[in-house]
């Protein structure tokens, strides 16, 4: 089943361009996604920590692992999620499913904040801890298409993507502020008071913002699109069913633009680091800025090209940054080799490509889905990819590097992401501008 052209209830579109309603939103859908990405930055700086907290001492590098270990672990039950909330938010409504998973998000991250480590209870200790992050990753499995769904469909036709890119900004956001908790901590804190208590606070920090997040998502209205179909009785009993057997295409492509994005983003926003001070030379202290201005740059570049995009449209933009990075990735890596202004201009270069598919991946995707599928394709794609693509990232380069002997890896590796990403978007038509509730929506499909 395909988009088509038929327009929706004049009424309801009026009332999703308000601008107040608007605001409300882009707050309701990116605070979630802050939260989520505030608390990721939190553990993976707190790695080292962590691990001498909840796993026995004596061998700091097996404790590492196992740290990381269960972070990968909350990667992996993602799709779980996504199947448990995508289908959950096409049934009952954006609006609810996006409290559900920031309150359970947030109340998972507490309890970590206030967990007491191996030495209080041993090995239950780990276990509790590892059982709390798979909480965490289903709830993460059914936040972006929550946010993605909802903000699309209460942004104003015209602005569309400029609003959905606010989802991405909040992605930036919340690692940011994870990430200068953590350079705050380190900087005012002793590594015993660090193991002691110090790393419990970006945990405690994100329980209020999480609460902020329920108490803002709590009291917006549903979306115009999910309501007409509740209006009209045609919300759908089997999502999941629905999709695979009329939107099996559209979430192919969905998948390709993710994995296009997937890649660049945690090969530029997280493993860059590892990369500069391990195969570069570079100090921690230059690898982390450089992160830190890519971020930066982006917060900016990123809702600068979900506006573009509303402008001259999504193909024109996805496929320049998909040309762009095939083209451009490993020429970046040579430039890093030459020493650290070239590992600066390279390292931004990608940012700024990374900044283009982050402003119009997730409006694209969800545009090309009927409401009654929406978020559960967008779940799906979102998650199924990011388990496969991108928490593996850091391995693969580490094992790959190892194996072949060369620095350039990554530079291949970005390259068959964009190629994935343009295969699925030349066979995407345009978008921009098109209504979101369909003619299809509203004639029930499960028969």
């Amino acid at each position: 089943m395909t988009a088509p052209d038929a327009s929706p209830a004049p009424d309801l579109v009026e009332q999703s361009a308000d601008p107040a309603m608007l605001r409300r939103s882009v707050a309701a859908g990116a605070v979630g996604v802050f939260v989520h990405w505030f608390d990721w930055a939190a553990y993976a700086y707190l790695a080292g920590t962590i691990a001498s907290v909840f796993f026995p001492a004596g061998n700091s590098t097996a404790g590492l692992l196992a740290v990381f270990g269960v972070f990968a672990v909350s990667f992996g039950i993602r799709p779980i999620g996504a199947l448990i909330f995508g289908p959950l938010g096409d049934k009952i409504g954006r609006k609810r499913t996006l409290s559900v998973v920031i309150f359970v998000m947030s109340g998972a991250t507490l309890v970590i904040g206030l967990l007491p480590g191996y030495s209080t209870i041993g090995i239950a200790a780990p276990i509790v801890l590892v059982l709390l992050r798979l909480v965490q990753g289903l709830a993460a499995g059914g936040e972006f298409g929550s946010a993605a769904s909802f903000l699309a469909e209460y942004a104003p036709r015209r602005r569309r993507g400029f609003g959905v890119s606010w989802l991405e900004v909040g992605s930036l956001l919340g690692f940011l502020a994870g990430s200068f908790v953590f350079l705050l901590l380190s900087l005012g804190l002793t590594n015993a008071q660090l193991a002691s208590w110090g790393w419990r606070v970006p945990f405690l920090i994100a329980a209020p913002l999480g609460i902020i997040g329920f108490v803002i998502r709590s009291k917006i209205e549903d979306t115009p699109e999910y309501r007409a179909l509740e209006a009209t009785d045609n919300v759908p009993r089997s999502p999941v069913r629905e999709l695979f057997r009329h939107n099996k295409k559209q979430l192919l492509q969905a998948a390709g633009l993710m994995t296009m994005m997937h890649v660049p983003f945690y090969a530029v926003l997280t493993y860059l680091v590892t990369y500069e001070t391990d195969y570069l030379g570079h100090s921690s202290g230059s690898a982390a800025a450089l992160s830190t201005v890519i971020s930066l740059v982006g917060l900016f570049l990123v809702p600068f090209f979900g506006r573009l995009s509303d402008r001259i449209g999504r193909r024109p933009i996805l496929i320049g940054a998909g040309v762009a990075l095939f083209v451009l990735a490993t020429p970046a890596y040579l430039l890093m080799r030459t020493g650290l202004v070239g590992t600066w201009i390279g390292g931004l270069a990608l940012g700024a490509i990374l900044a283009a598919i982050l402003g119009t991946y997730a409006v694209w995707s969800a545009e090309i889905f009927p409401t009654r599928t929406r978020q559960s394709g967008l779940s799906i794609a979102y998650n199924i990819t990011a388990a496969l693509f991108a928490g593996t990232v850091p391995y693969l380069m580490t094992v790959l590097i190892s194996a072949t002997g060369s620095t350039l890896v990554p530079g291949p590796y970005l390259m068959a992401a964009a190629a994935v990403g343009l295969i699925a978007a030349f066979s995407m038509r345009e978008t921009v501008g098109t209504p979101l509730l369909h003619k299809e929506d509203l004639e029930n499909t499960e028969a």
